[in-house]
């Protein structure tokens, strides 16, 4: 035929939301796991293959500098998607105040995680009782990067309190937080227009403060 791509998932009888702090539990273990590829298990960031965050194309080669990766191939990529100057002279501005972003990881250890990628209230059900996330756009990078889309998740103290038994929360994770919010933030402009333009410049300009 005319070639082209597809995707076989496993059936999964969806309920609705599962128990919450389960749910940060088993996340949590996701995180924690050892990876099952070989580059990761090596120390390297990214996935076999390119694949999309949304309709977005998402760039995955390996690199085994995980600021780089997410400066590059995360941030980078989406401002230079976005095509505007007032986005691109501000990104400019963090990475020279941010030393290309390591300031922001100093005291900081990261190593690869299996990530879901995408993960807001619509990827989130519970299948025969269990915690259960679903159309992911995977990789695997620092743990705390999940969390790009938790504006859009609906969790709860008891999701965290599950999550946190297993993780504790590191130092200067609320302004990496605000980073890891960009990349989703200026992918839902690139896709979805103007109304995510203000977010994205406001979340640059808290990280030059």
């Amino acid at each position: 035929g005319k070639g082209g791509s597809y995707i076989i998932m496993e059936y999964l009888p969806l309920g609705g939301r599962s128990d919450q702090k389960a749910l940060g539990r088993a996340v949590a273990k996701m995180h924690l796991a050892e990876p099952n590829c070989k580059e990761a298990k090596e120390g390297k960031f990214g996935f076999p293959v390119p694949n999309t965050i949304g309709g977005t194309p998402q760039p995955n080669e390996w690199d085994d500098d995980w600021v780089r990766f997410f400066r590059e191939q995360r941030i980078g990529h989406q401002v230079k998607l976005a095509g505007d100057r007032q986005m691109q002279d501000t990104w400019k501005k963090v990475c020279e105040k941010t030393d290309g972003l390591n300031t922001l990881f100093e005291g900081v250890t990261v190593m690869p995680s299996t990530l879901h990628g995408d993960l807001w209230s619509g990827n989130i059900a519970s299948a025969d009782g269990q915690p259960t996330i679903y159309d992911p756009a995977t990789y695997f990078g620092h743990h705390e990067a999940e969390w790009g889309m938790s504006w859009c998740a609906g969790f709860g103290g008891s999701f965290w309190e599950g999550y946190r038994e297993l993780i504790p929360e590191d130092a200067g994770f609320k302004k990496r937080r605000a980073l890891y919010e960009l990349y989703h933030k200026l992918n839902h402009y690139n896709l979805f227009g103007s109304g995510y333009y203000g977010d994205s410049v406001s979340l640059m300009e808290s990280l030059l403060r």
